[in-house]
Formats: C-alpha cells, sequence, structure tokens
C-alpha cells in the first residue's frame, strides 16, 4: 500500500471524494489513505484553513488527494492553493484537457498545459503608494520569474512530451511587451530546444494570439508551457473546451512532492444535493496512478469514465443528464467490474 493524504475539502468536496475513493477501492485502490482536514472544515476545526497537521501528513506521504478548498474572505489568510504550492515547492501544474463527450465543437481534441507554479505575477509583491488623501491611489505588482524556474518548467514539459509520446511543445509569452519579466522565459525555451531537436519541436505564441487560436483551431496545439498567469487563464480555457471545468482534473509537481485535485471551485450552492459531478476528481486519481507507476490502471478508469458516459449514457446534469453523484459513481464500479 502506497500512504497517502486524503484532504475532502469544502462545499462538494466531500461527496466527490468519496465518490473517487468508492471508484478506487473498486480498481483495487493502492492507497492507504490519512484523512486531514482542508479549508473551512480546517478553520472550525484548528483555525486555519491549511493546519500543521495536514501539512504534516503531506509531508510524510509526499502524495496528496483533495477536493476543492475553500479560503476564508478576511482574516488574513492566504489562498490555500498557492500555500501547497510553495510549501512544498509544487513547480508544475499539469492540466490535460481531453474530449470526453463526442457530438460538441471539438472533437478528438488532446491537448495539455503545463503551467509554471511558483512564480510570475503569483509571487504577489504588491503594494500601494498613496496620493493625497487616498492611501491606494496606486497599487503596483511585481513579477518575478527566475531563469532556473524557467529551465525547470521547461525541463518538465519536453520530458513530459517525449515520455507521453507527443510531438509539439508550445512556449507561450508576452515578450512583445513584458520583454524582460517572459522575455526570459521565451529565451530559455528557445535554448531548451536544441537539447531536443529531431524528438520534440518548439514553437511560440503570444498569449493573446494564442488564446484566440485555442478556440479557432486548438488541435494545432500538443503540450503548451506557459508562465503563471497565462497558463491560470489558458488552462481553464482550454477546459471549457471538453466541457468545462468538472471535466478538468489538475496535478500539481514538484521533486518531493505531488498533489492531485479537482480544478472546480466548491459550489455550496448544489452541496449536499447529491448531484455533483465527481469526473474531474477520478480523473485526477487517474493521474495519481499514473504518478505512482500503475499506468494501466489509469487507462481502466480513465476508459471506464468514458464509457459510463457515452455508453451508458450516465451523466450529470452539468453535462445534460439527470444521474446523481452516486448514480455515476455505480456506473463507473460497474464498469470497472466488467
Amino acid at each position: 500500500m502506497i500512504d497517502a493524504t486524503l484532504i475532502a475539502g469544502d462545499g462538494i468536496g466531500p461527496e466527490v471524494v468519496d465518490a473517487t475513493v468508492r471508484v478506487l477501492d473498486a480498481l483495487g485502490s493502492p492507497f492507504a489513505w490519512d484523512r486531514q482536514p482542508g479549508g473551512m472544515e480546517a478553520v472550525a476545526i484548528a483555525g486555519d484553513p491549511l493546519p500543521p497537521a495536514t501539512l504534516a501528513s503531506i509531508k510524510r506521504t509526499r502524495l496528496a488527494l483533495k477536493g476543492p478548498l475553500t479560503t476564508p474572505i478576511g482574516g488574513g489568510f492566504r489562498s490555500v492553493n498557492v500555500r501547497l504550492r510553495e510549501e512544498f515547492q509544487l513547480y508544475a501544474n499539469v492540466r490535460p484537457a481531453r474530449t470526453l463527450i463526442p457530438g460538441g465543437r471539438y472533437e478528438d481534441l488532446d491537448l495539455v498545459i503545463i503551467r509554471e507554479n511558483l512564480e510570475g505575477f503569483y509571487v504577489a509583491f504588491e503594494h500601494y503608494i498613496p496620493v493625497g488623501d487616498d492611501s491606494h491611489g496606486v497599487a503596483i505588482s511585481s513579477g518575478v520569474n527566475t531563469r532556473a524556474g524557467a529551465q525547470r518548467i521547461l525541463r518538465y514539459a519536453f520530458e513530459y512530451a517525449i515520455r507521453n509520446g507527443r510531438k509539439k511543445v508550445t512556449a507561450v509569452h508576452k515578450a512583445n511587451v513584458l520583454k524582460a519579466l517572459t522575455g526570459l522565459f521565451l529565451e530559455e525555451a528557445r535554448t531548451m530546444a536544441k537539447e531536443y531537436e529531431g524528438r520534440v519541436v518548439l514553437d511560440d505564441r503570444i498569449v493573446d494570439a494564442c488564446a484566440m487560436q485555442l478556440v479557432l483551431n486548438p488541435w494545432q496545439f500538443d503540450v503548451i508551457v506557459t508562465t503563471n498567469l497565462f497558463g491560470d487563464i489558458l488552462s481553464d480555457e482550454a477546459a471549457g473546451l471538453v466541457g468545462g471545468l468538472g471535466m478538468a482534473p489538475g496535478a500539481n509537481i514538484g521533486k518531493t512532492a505531488a498533489i492531485f485535485e479537482a480544478v472546480h471551485g466548491s459550489a455550496p450552492d448544489i452541496a449536499g444535493k447529491g448531484i455533483a459531478n465527481p469526473t474531474s476528481l477520478m480523473l485526477a486519481a487517474a493521474l495519481m496512478l499514473e504518478h505512482v507507476g500503475l499506468a494501466k490502471d489509469k487507462q481502466r478508469l480513465e476508459d471506464a469514465v468514458s464509457a459510463v458516459m457515452n455508453q451508458d449514457g450516465i451523466r450529470t446534469g452539468d453535462l445534460g443528464g439527470k444521474a446523481t453523484t452516486k448514480e455515476f459513481t455505480d456506473g463507473v464500479i460497474q464498469r470497472l467490474a466488467a
């Protein structure tokens, strides 16, 4: 058994986490779960959305699966997700976008966005400058990209492409305007591409052009690698091409730890109603299986989810169906047993 931390999260988090654990059990789960609180549940228990016991668990297991977490408004709490990434130096955010339900505008789409997770504008070096009586007259934010950070995420993207049989990496930037901040990233991409000549092709896009081209012709992309802010925006855009955030898994990878997550929010308006779509977290669990060397189990889980949607016609309300969370989960379990 492989020790792993399990964080149910907030809103619909406990429902989709329980559904995913049931499916993993049906698959013959290799994980021995250490359940820990996070988000609002943790605030109620420990006064902190990311308490020391939860951090200690992840430090021990170096592996976690989590539902959506809510950061309390006010009170000085920083984003829980950002804290996790910084605490465990989870420098690579991996967001696959793959068509699961045919018949839409974007058939047979299969691309991956790899986002740098620790630098850029999300370092949040921000301050205000007073102007007259206005203490917030000017707001200033500084982005930080390092050569080492750029090399690290670009290396990850090229190696990911080779490992997964992909042929092209697209570096997305804004070097025409942010000449230093993202020019450094583009410079390193072009330098590193020379090491992979004959194995992986590099091209590049300015971020606004990439955003447009993702809508017009997303099939031209294979692996997209980009900086923190651009990756945050483009990965959600790509999820929209394949059905929304409920269909999008996420992985946060570092040298010593990895955290897998549903990328959608906690959806408190439907919490407890039993109608949440657990697909995002189930697909994140599939990525987790691959991470620990169980690629065949990953494929079995992905195939079961696809078969339930497309062959059995079992879909939750966000996908135009009427199935409850339990009915969808039961369908996946039956497929795995077949």
